[in-house]
């Protein structure tokens, strides 16, 4: 399996496989898939990766700018991140997830955030951080990773695509 970074001829793919990835997930509001497309068509696709193996894409994530109400620049959020459902638990996942966070560190970002289970992401450093808030978002569920600088007090806003329906 090789990460590599998306190429115009793989939104279809990237469509396809996640909405096939979220197709029974049940926190899902089953619009990721317009989601990714919508941030792509505006430009807001900070970091975009693939993994691809034998059987083709098999795992895309997401990684989008997020604006936070104190001002405080290099802010990303991660997500969605999808693995095929045949392919899920094999590490597809934490190899893109690992990617994502070198790929801003690459670029300079101070921090990134994402919305997910706690169980999953702590292993890959990030936590709930009280300072950065989501409204509407159960806290435990809205973790953060500090890159560099200092932790900013801010409520944080996702790109305009994240409210695509399709």
């Amino acid at each position: 399996m090789q990460i590599r970074s998306e190429r115009p001829a793989d939104a279809g793919a990237i469509h396809a496989l996640t909405r096939a990835a979220f197709a029974e997930a049940p926190h899902s509001s089953h619009t990721e898939q317009y989601i990714v497309d919508a941030l792509r068509a505006a430009g807001a696709l900070a970091v975009s990766l693939v993994a691809e193996d034998a059987d083709g894409i098999v795992g895309h994530v997401a990684v989008s700018p997020v604006q936070l109400s104190d001002g405080s620049p290099g802010w990303y959020g991660l997500g969605p991140i999808s693995v095929a459902p045949g392919r899920q638990g094999q590490g597809i996942g934490g190899a893109l997830m690992r990617a994502a966070v070198e790929a801003l560190r690459a670029h300079g970002a101070n921090g990134c955030v994402l919305l997910g289970d706690p169980g999953y992401y702590g292993r890959f450093g990030f936590r709930a951080e009280p300072r950065l808030r989501l409204a509407g978002v159960p806290a435990e569920y809205f973790q953060a990773l500090l890159l560099q600088g200092g932790w900013p007090d801010a409520e944080v806003e996702y790109h305009s695509a994240f409210g695509a329906a399709g």
